[in-house]
């Protein structure tokens, strides 16, 4: 079972991928594309063109994890765009939101660390 934990770095591809590549193509982009290793333990996202479906690839230490959702109906509304990068970083509860179709830009959630007490 795979569990996507606060600790766990969680990159997004910016540009849209062809949802016909498996675990292998998907780790190739990932080196040629976004300039990561696959097998760093990382949760890469994909998205496809239409923007009606998601991938995630995540190597767990034994093999290939590749988890594949896609939409009934609706789009993925929120996609990160930033200028000069492939891949934008995201936090570990703004993925289960962008997994559930919703806008992580607008959660309020605390930071993920913040020093106590002065």
């Amino acid at each position: 079972m795979i569990q996507i934990t606060p600790q766990m770095r969680v990159l997004v591809a910016l540009e849209p991928t062809d949802f016909r590549r498996g675990m292998d193509g998907l780790a190739q982009q990932c080196r040629a594309a976004l300039g990561e290793e696959p097998f760093s333990g990382a949760v890469f996202v994909f998205r496809n063109r239409q923007r009606t479906a998601v991938k995630l690839l995540v190597y767990d230490g034994q093999g290939f994890w590749l988890c594949h959702k896609r939409l009934s109906q609706g789009r993925f509304r929120w996609w990160p765009t930033e200028t000069g990068r492939a891949a934008a970083p995201l936090r570990a509860h703004e993925l289960q939101v962008l997994l559930c179709a919703g806008d992580p830009s607008a959660t309020q959630a605390a930071a993920d660390w913040r020093k106590v007490g002065t």
